[in-house]
């Protein structure tokens, strides 16, 4: 195994350890923790939740995943007091997801859903897959079984791929399903 994806690995597992160590008797804080990592927003030095330099008001963030305004409040105190939380959600970010306006930019879409999300290598037999059958893959998204509870591997595609392709990908061990569109 390449040592540079070992080291991302293991930098992962330690991020997630430490997190759930601090907010594993916290469940309300661990769903803030999950929205901000999944909308990538980073918190402050003034322990306010940012995406870039705009401040997203936390009275939103709680309602959006249903608790109170303290809750995120509390969420983002303790992690301005710890600094390893802190060099992780200062430096986190967000990325453009194409799925959604891909089809208006005549580019295509492929949802994969795996029997097992933390499964080895089907991102790599995915891209090798489409590779053969001479489509680019202009964007890869793999969910995060951590904070997606039914994680998805997203491939955005030059032009819809074709029937060929699907039932290529739906071969690949470890693909429960493949939607196109």
């Amino acid at each position: 195994m390449d040592k540079d994806l070992v080291s991302t690995i293991t930098i992962y597992i330690v991020m997630w350890t430490l997190i759930q160590e601090k907010f594993r008797n916290h469940p309300a804080q661990e769903k803030v923790i999950r929205l901000l990592l999944k909308r990538g927003f980073q918190i402050n030095a003034k322990g306010r939740v940012v995406s870039g330099t705009i401040e997203i008001p936390h009275t939103q963030i709680a309602n959006e995943i249903q608790v109170d305004r303290r809750v995120v409040d509390a969420t983002c105190e303790t992690i301005s007091m710890d600094e390893k939380l802190m060099q992780i959600f200062a430096n986190v970010c967000t990325m453009p997801f194409l799925r959604d306006v891909a089809p208006l930019l005549g580019l295509g879409v492929v949802v994969i859903t795996p029997d097992n999300a933390s499964r080895k290598g089907l991102l790599g037999e995915v891209a090798t897959s489409v590779a053969e059958h001479g489509i680019t893959i202009r964007q890869a998204v793999s969910d995060d079984p951590f904070l997606t509870e039914d994680p998805q591997l997203t491939i955005i595609t030059e032009g819809k791929p074709g029937g060929e392709l699907v039932e290529s990908l739906t071969r690949i061990k470890g693909v429960k399903s493949v939607t196109v569109y």
